[in-house]
């Protein structure tokens, strides 16, 4: 079974056979060609199935999403001649130089014989059949108090200004004036941003939700700007929001915040007096993953977190196989494990790894945010560094609330625990003459 779209299969065509099939086509119809949305859209870009009232779509930035919307209001109001749009951006020129004269807007993408009128001083669209779409602005709730629609696309609701709740009353108010035709629907096309409306449009469970990443759209952008993309902003918070699509929440009271991680983030290590390995092992052989950690203490007396060598519910072979290949690769000095799960258990594990370095037990008489608070003051003061970007365990860190919740991802920061014991080691225990390795 080929589930590549027609498109992804007409660019893997040689130039010969792209070149064969237009010149069978007349003139009209290579034209007709290159404005068919039914040929190029992805599936994620069309409209979902069913009766719905509003349809989300969140995704990285060049993902389509104002092409999808652009797409949407096009069918729709070139067939139905009564269609009333209301089209509202962050402020009046983004509505229109985004979703009207934009590369991806309504005028662009529609037929040049069949595209609607553009009246900028009525701020109205006008289709041959009498469909029409105004322009608002949600910077001014107020316009949309009043004026009924049929339909509405709302783009960059992320960025709409809510600093006196602006952005709220114009969404209220665009839905109280969303009462013409039988089946009145909007379409919000964003990146996504923890903001309150995006926020309550995510939990309600009203809105069906479309979400993808940049590099969905690889065969409409250029390889060089991926590839800088994700070298430049892979596994940051920057970019699982831009480019991932990702809606990454705020925690009150997390001991660590997404702009601490990000702030302590370096390309590389500079020279390692030690590197020590700290694991929390699974309560069970089929339970939790092992959370396995690399970080190492610097001649300036910081440490900085190497890399993430966890592994999801692993055998005890499996995890005990993945600590020797951490030191291996990086040449540890010194294993530190949690053995509140059984120490001569972890240890005999341990050793039949074949892991020569010595084995360094440790017993929780605390909780995990309690043990967490004293190395999360470390990233504070500026003493703990991320050399590159660790998104699970950076997810679990930001999980962890002071007053000993956790509500990250998974039942259990393992990660963010392994961390802890690898840090507090290094940082937080008895003081060692530094050495250049």
């Amino acid at each position: 079974m080929n589930d590549k779209t027609e498109a992804e299969i007409f660019a893997e065509w040689t130039a010969m056979e792209r070149r064969i099939f237009l010149s069978r086509l007349s003139e009209r119809e290579k034209q007709d060609f290159l404005y068919r949305w039914d040929f190029w859209a992805r599936p994620e870009q069309r409209p979902p199935p069913g009766d719905w009232p509003i349809w989300l779509i969140m995704a990285g930035r060049g993902f389509g999403k104002t092409r999808a919307g652009a797409e949407w209001v096009r069918h729709i109001a070139e067939a139905d001649a009564g269609a009333r749009f209301a089209l509202v951006g962050a402020n009046y020129a983004e509505t229109r130089t985004v979703m009207v004269e934009g590369e991806s807007g309504l005028l662009s993408i529609a037929l040049p014989d069949q595209r609607p009128v553009w009246e900028p001083s009525l701020k109205r669209l006008t289709w041959g059949n009498g469909a029409q779409a105004h322009l608002y602005s949600a910077a001014e709730p107020e316009a949309l108090r009043g004026p009924q629609h049929s339909h509405a696309w709302c783009d960059e609701i992320a960025k709409w200004m809510n600093n006196a709740g602006q952005a709220e009353a114009a969404w209220d108010n665009l839905k109280m004036g969303l009462r013409l035709g039988y089946r009145p629907q909007m379409v919000a096309t964003t990146t996504p941003r923890p903001v309150p409306l995006v926020r309550a449009l995510t939990s309600e469970g009203v809105a069906v939700i479309t979400s993808g990443r940049t590099q969905d759209n690889d065969l409409h952008l250029p390889q060089a700007f991926l590839t800088a993309m994700a070298a430049d902003y892979g596994g940051t918070r920057l970019g699982r929001q831009e480019l991932d699509g990702e809606l990454i929440e705020e925690l009150e009271g997390a001991l660590w915040s997404r702009a601490m991680i990000e702030n302590c983030r370096m390309a590389y290590a500079p020279d390692l007096v030690r590197i020590v390995i700290g694991v929390d092992p699974p309560a069970s052989k089929n339970g939790d993953a092992c959370g396995i950690i690399v970080a190492g203490l610097a001649v300036d007396s910081k440490s900085y977190v190497l890399a993430d060598y966890s592994v999801e519910k692993p055998s005890p072979e499996t995890w005990a196989r993945r600590v020797a290949d951490a030191a291996e690769r990086f040449n540890a000095d010194r294993v530190i494990a949690e053995a509140n799960q059984g120490g001569a258990m972890v240890k005999s594990v341990l050793l039949a790894a074949n892991i020569s370095l010595p084995i360094k037990l440790v017993h929780a008489s605390r909780g995990k945010v309690a043990r967490a608070e004293p190395v999360a003051a470390l990233y504070e003061n500026d003493r703990v560094h991320h050399v590159g970007a660790f998104e699970r365990l950076e997810d679990e860190m930001c999980g962890l609330l002071i007053g000993g919740r956790y509500e990250g991802p998974g039942r259990s920061p393992d990660r963010a625990d392994a961390l802890v014991w690898a840090l507090t080691e290094l940082m937080l225990g008895k003081k060692q003459e530094p050495r250049v390795r």
